[in-house]
């Protein structure tokens, strides 16, 4: 819906006035985004624009340009109803332009909104909407409620005494009062900050033992729910095993709508009392709980999704092991052991199955392929999963290198998704010819040379690093960690010749269309030799262009810029600064102190500012550069296989696999994580867990306690720097 002139400056001023952002900011940053602008370019590219604002910032602003856009929207939408009733007062218009809330709006809207057939529509359909008014105005003072009730009195019409005259009125007041904005803020305001969210087992639970059995007499004040335990209740609820309601300051609250009812002493007083309970607590409380819970589930998403998308962003920006020639390894007991080799640029270069766990008799032939595999591949490293006979089969690599006087690394690496990839049509379409298991060994050698580059193929919700991920939003979490893999594939850059078009839809303005698109035209005229080639691709325009550019890599071209973060767009103002030092842009690319003699300030323009020029100084020192930390792998005991190898007051090395809001779970070679609680992972008070670790991260760790039937590791890292 093309908003109107008016609507989109009062959009404007709502996001200004939601954020701490300056008017400019967000003009020119939603401009950007109107334009087609994709977060990482805006971000990277025009900083002056955006007053320097970073990826985050900008999201923020997009998710509050669709969040005011659609309450705009909505906004024509109730004004152009109520108008057309005729009951559109001025006060009125000018209320529902001021809500800066979809629940603001639809409070106001409420009592203009069709309904369904009530007791109050009854009620009015049988005349007594003039006794609900007299009820209302509060002035007779004298004489009894069935002496003011009996002119209503209608048996034809289905009103047979003055009781029911008066509860019919009584019906209509509370409609009147379920329908008052003031009142449903009011009650809104006290359940969210004095609601007591409470759990309690269903009766068809109570005697049975389930992962819930913390929250089977449980409660907590509404707004201090924390993520994880909103989730883990309400998953109890949906498995029918927990029964959750919000408790209401019910007293605080029947005292604010009986002030606003009651005027003063009346006949009708009593009557009034009885009328401001039933609107509460038959029409007001449910719908108020209905919508606290929601925004509750909302806010727990949201606090869930973050972290799920700080870890996966964490899990990509790994340390790649590098160029370096992998055998990776998809072990198992009795269907055999999957053995794959890769080049350096990650190219399938032949697989093999050993079967080294399933009796003496065939070890001596594993040893032995495994050993040619090694040798044919001239192999530098060798990966294998953490899955089932992960731990086993690190023992027999090692083992067997060892007995052939050879030294390689033997890193354990995550198979989390690598099934949900094998079975995927991206393996299909690289590997059709190959079984499932032999695609996985090559994914698990793929994650060790460059975890990004493989990771992109797999859907983020199956890498295993969420926290109640089926239980969120599922398109809000898809959006978000979409934006996450955008943003660490700008970050990183992408080489634009040997990139899978998996890796290359993530980058800036390409999408999985034109990625295909580049990769058929590099298969079919081979590799590019500039970036400008890339406007030869089809359907691959200017704009696409201008997004994508700045991202790709081209190593050893004829354009040394294009190995850099420097857009094509500024390649001329480097050859100016080349010209004006005396030298070419290769000696000026090869001779870093005469990069930070560049005076910068000169060549500020109205388009390129300082920030623009301190990033293009950063990339001609180092060209092509990538970002990431250096490699560095766990190495675990060989003597440690099982949770019941583990015994309390162990130091061990592990990997962070995953960040909660509780703590940190960590691998240490045993097929099952264990946890380090937030009071265990520093030592120090640490308020949110990843500013203590990070999902990937190698750690040392103390083991606290070992339940191997429960399948329960307790850790600690802040006992293990202290060498407690």
């Amino acid at each position: 819906m093309k908003l109107r002139e008016t609507s989109y400056r009062n959009l404007i001023a709502c996001i200004i006035g939601a954020t701490s952002f300056k008017p400019a900011q967000v003009e020119q940053t939603v401009g950007l985004l109107q334009e087609g602008a994709t977060v990482p370019f805006i971000a990277r590219y025009r900083k002056e624009m955006t007053g320097e604002l970073d990826e985050v910032e900008i999201r923020t602003i997009e998710e509050q340009f669709a969040y005011f856009s659609e309450l705009e929207e909505r906004r024509i939408t109730v004004l152009k109803s109520i108008d057309e009733q005729g009951k559109l007062t001025p006060e009125l218009r000018d209320s529902i332009e001021a809500a800066r809330l979809k629940t603001v709006l639809e409070d106001l809207y409420l009592p203009y909104k069709p309904k369904r057939r009530t007791k109050a529509t009854i009620a009015r359909e049988r005349g007594l909407e003039p006794l609900a008014d007299i009820m209302a105005a509060q002035q007779v003072t004298q004489g009894t409620l069935e002496e003011v009730a009996l002119p209503y009195v209608a048996p034809e019409q289905g009103v047979p005494d003055a009781g029911a005259a008066l509860e019919g009125a009584g019906h209509i007041l509370a409609e009147r009062l379920s329908d008052n904005a003031d009142i449903r803020g009011m009650v809104r305001r006290l359940t969210g900050e004095q609601g007591i969210m409470t759990s309690r087992v269903s009766a068809d639970h109570k005697d049975t033992v389930t992962k819930f059995e913390m929250y089977y007499d449980y409660q907590e004040p509404l707004a201090a729910v924390p993520s994880h335990r909103m989730l883990a209740m309400r998953r109890g609820e949906k498995e029918e095993v927990l029964y959750l309601s919000v408790v209401a300051p019910v007293e605080q609250i029947l005292a604010g709508i009986k002030a606003r009812l009651i005027g003063g002493e009346s006949v009708f007083t009593p009557l009034l009392e009885r009328v401001a309970e039933d609107a509460y607590k038959r029409l007001i409380a449910p719908s108020i709980e209905v919508e606290l819970r929601l925004e509750s589930k909302e806010r727990a998403d949201e606090a869930a999704i973050k972290v799920f998308a700080r870890n996966l962003r964490e899990l990509l920006l790994a340390p790649p092991a590098g160029g370096k020639r992998v055998l990776g390894i998809d072990p198992g007991f009795r269907t055999g052991s999957k053995l794959a080799a890769v080049d350096e640029n990650g190219r399938f270069r032949e697989h093999v199955t050993i079967y080294p766990h399933i009796g003496e008799g065939r070890l001596p032939q594993a040893r032995q392929e495994l050993l040619r595999l090694v040798e044919n591949g001239r192999i530098e490293m060798v990966a294998v999963g953490n899955g089932t006979a992960g731990r086993e089969m690190e023992l027999f690599v090692k083992e067997t290198l060892a007995g052939a006087g050879k030294s390689l690394p033997v890193i354990s690496v995550s198979e989390a998704g690598a099934s949900v990839y094998s079975a995927s049509d991206i393996a299909r379409e690289e590997f059709p010819e190959l079984d499932l298991t032999v695609r996985g060994a090559i994914s698990i050698a793929r994650r060790l040379q460059d975890p990004l580059g493989e990771l992109v193929k797999v859907d983020p919700k199956s890498i295993g690093v969420g926290q109640y991920q089926h239980d969120v939003n599922q398109a809000m979490l898809k959006k978000s960690l979409d934006g996450v893999v955008e943003s660490c594939v700008n970050f990183v850059g992408v080489d634009l010749n040997t990139a899978s078009w998996a890796l290359l839809s993530y980058v800036s303005g390409v999408g999985p269309s034109l990625a295909k698109a580049i990769t058929r035209y590099r298969d079919e005229h081979g590799s590019f030799v500039d970036r400008a080639a890339l406007l030869k691709v089809p359907r691959f325009g200017a704009k696409a262009f201008e997004q994508a550019a700045g991202f790709l890599r081209i190593r050893g071209g004829k354009q040394p810029l294009d190995n850099s973060a420097v857009h094509p767009e500024r390649y001329g103002l480097v050859e100016t600064i080349a010209a004006d030092l005396g030298v070419t842009l290769p000696q000026l690319l090869a001779d870093v102190p005469l990069i930070d003699r560049i005076p910068v300030k000169r060549y500020v323009t109205d388009s390129v500012g300082l920030p623009t020029l301190h990033d293009i100084v950063a990339e001609l020192k180092k060209p092509g550069r990538d970002p990431r930390s250096q490699f560095q792998a766990a190495t675990f005991r060989d003597d440690i296989r099982e949770i019941g190898d583990l015994k309390e007051g162990m130091i061990l090395q592990g990997v962070v696999t995953n960040v909660t809001a509780f703590g940190a779970f960590v691998d240490v070679g045993v097929h099952q994580d264990g946890l380090v609680h937030i009071s265990h992972l520093a030592n120090r008070y640490v308020k949110d867990p990843h500013d203590a670790v990070k999902a990937g991260q190698v750690v040392q760790v103390k083991v606290l306690s070992a339940d191997p039937q429960r399948k329960r590791i307790a850790l600690s890292i802040r006992e293990a720097m202290a060498g407690k």
